[in-house]
């Protein structure tokens, strides 16, 4: 389908799925984990905790909940304290251990919550096992893998987007797999949107293929609807559920300038773009009720880098709306990494780099699908370490499926991808490409905690985040269930359950009790 696929990587996605053995691996000391990468069984380094024990015990016993709440004071610090007198003082109440299928939290915060208790049922449906993509990127209308040519605004002069509608593509295609997607991720998914080209009506050369740009200058009403379908996409899809993360001021800008190009494009020179960002782009998404979303410039090869950077970023006015630079990696050979994004970096270290593209098979003398090619998985990897040896956060593959021919598209001009899907047989494979990339996208968080077996069977775990953003992350109990669950930016929290009697006669060397780590595009930040 039209180009759905991608994975975070870096210090912002970030989450965790915890996954707690069965009672009979509990009597060996559980270590307390910190920041580490990569879905390793062995458990992370740091200070034993050992189950049971009087220390333990004593530790439980004195967890308490807050009844009467914190007379909050703040001194300037970052927190506030809770201020005692003689006629009052914040109270906590005994630890009462919920139901069995139920769990207990409390959660004290930088931003001033004390021991909050709260409650919640655990879910008997574990996440299901998988690399944990996390960044999608979602093509604006149609791309060369759609199978046929539209926009969302066809109708010639809607210079107010009356007749701005989505097709079947988005809501028969995209949107329900994205929902099923967010529904299933063991963490939020960030998603963000590309433009190919804008409608015919709005282009010098009257095609959506082909050299030609935005009529007009940046400022006029040509770009400022073109600015304007931006946000109507962004409000259609809300309508849907999903919330986007960032957009692209458009794919490819490069493209649009080469004469009888096959593809949609919109071409833009980096003065052009830099323009209509501070002019139209910019102003839209900041008076809209999208004012949060990242915008991301370029979106075309490193190749450009640094001098695209340059001509952007040192606008002031620009460089204020824009968040991040997107690369993709179809001439990587003619832009030594060092010398395009480390310098790109160095110049502009305020915003993040991201890989938006790459695919393989798609160099005219490679062939298209080859199943089972190991150097293809090779190139993937090796292009993702050396993005992020040198400042980039993230690496969108282009696809996230294929058919054997390695399409549909509709010019008929095929990549290879890491699924390609045998739909005669109703098969599907995936490749070593989609096992490259799954070391890399189950993802390291910030996120410290410690797992404890009390000597009731009841079951603690600490969290600890340290970060200023929040992090999603999840606790799975073989025996209970799973928890779904976020830690606010600078919290510290502990969940409290009941596991099930005869539990811990499962025999340790199940594969449910390997204490198994899932690292869940986690969450967006730059």
């Amino acid at each position: 389908m039209d180009g759905l696929g991608g994975v975070r990587v870096g210090p912002e996605a970030q989450g965790l799925t915890l996954s707690l053995p069965s009672p009979g691996t509990w009597s060996r000391p559980l270590r307390s984990q910190n920041s580490g990468t990569g879905t390793g069984t062995a458990p992370g380094s740091g200070a034993t905790m050992w189950s049971g024990g009087a220390g333990l015990l004593s530790w439980c016993l004195f967890l308490q909940a807050v009844a009467g709440p914190c007379a909050a004071r703040s001194f300037g610090h970052g927190s506030p304290v809770c201020e005692c007198s003689a006629s009052y003082c914040d109270t906590v109440d005994p630890v009462v251990l919920p139901e069995l299928g139920s769990f207990v939290k409390y959660e004290s915060s930088k931003a001033g919550r004390r021991l909050e208790r709260s409650e919640g049922r655990v879910r008997r449906d574990h996440p299901a096992p998988g690399i944990e993509y996390n960044l999608v990127r979602v093509p604006m209308a149609s791309c060369d893998f759609s199978v046929r040519l539209y926009t969302y605004a066809d109708w010639p002069g809607d210079f107010q987007l009356k007749n701005f509608s989505l097709t079947e593509e988005d809501t028969k295609l995209k949107i329900p797999i994205l929902q099923q997607a967010q529904a299933v991720a063991p963490r939020p998914l960030s998603l963000y949107g590309s433009p190919w080209t804008s409608p015919v009506w709005m282009k010098t050369n009257g095609a959506m293929t082909g050299r030609g740009s935005l009529k007009g200058k940046p400022g006029g009403r040509y770009h400022k609807t073109w600015a304007n379908y931006f946000i109507r996409f962004l409000d259609e899809y809300a309508k849907h559920n999903l919330t986007f993360w960032a957009v692209t001021a458009g794919n490819e800008p490069t493209a649009g300038d080469i004469i009888l190009y096959p593809f949609q494009c919109l071409g833009f020179s980096p003065e052009h773009q830099r323009d209509f960002i501070a002019q139209d782009l910019g102003p839209a998404l900041a008076n809209s009720s999208h004012q949060g979303i990242d915008l991301i410039m370029l979106d075309d090869q490193r190749v450009m880098l640094p001098y695209w950077a340059e001509v952007v970023l040192k606008d002031p006015v620009a460089a204020g709306y824009i968040n991040g630079i997107g690369i993709h990696w179809y001439l990587d050979f003619l832009a030594p990494a060092d010398m395009t994004l480390s310098m790109t970096h160095q110049l502009f270290p305020k915003y993040y780099l991201l890989s938006t593209e790459a695919s393989t098979g798609s160099y005219f003398w490679e062939p298209r699908v080859v199943l089972g090619d190991w150097n293809r998985g090779n190139k993937y990897s090796h292009s993702i370490l050396s993005n992020l040896n040198n400042y980039v956060t993230g690496w969108t593959d282009w696809n996230l499926a294929l058919d054997m021919q390695g399409g549909p598209n509709w010019v008929n001009v095929y990549v290879d991808s890491p699924v390609i899907v045998d739909s005669a047989n109703d098969l599907f494979y995936k490749q070593p490409m989609f096992y490259h990339m799954g070391h890399f996208s189950s993802q390291r968080t910030s996120l410290e905690y410690s797992a404890f077996l009390r000597p009731d069977g009841a079951a603690v775990v600490v969290v600890l985040n340290r970060s200023p953003k929040e992090v999603a992350f999840g606790l799975s109990d073989p025996d209970v269930g799973y928890i779904k669950a976020v830690a606010p930016a600078d919290s510290i929290q502990t969940y409290l359950w009941k596991r099930p009697e005869g539990g811990q006669e499962r025999p340790s060397h199940s594969p449910q009790s390997q204490g198994r780590r899932r690292w869940p595009r986690g969450s967006r930040q730059h």
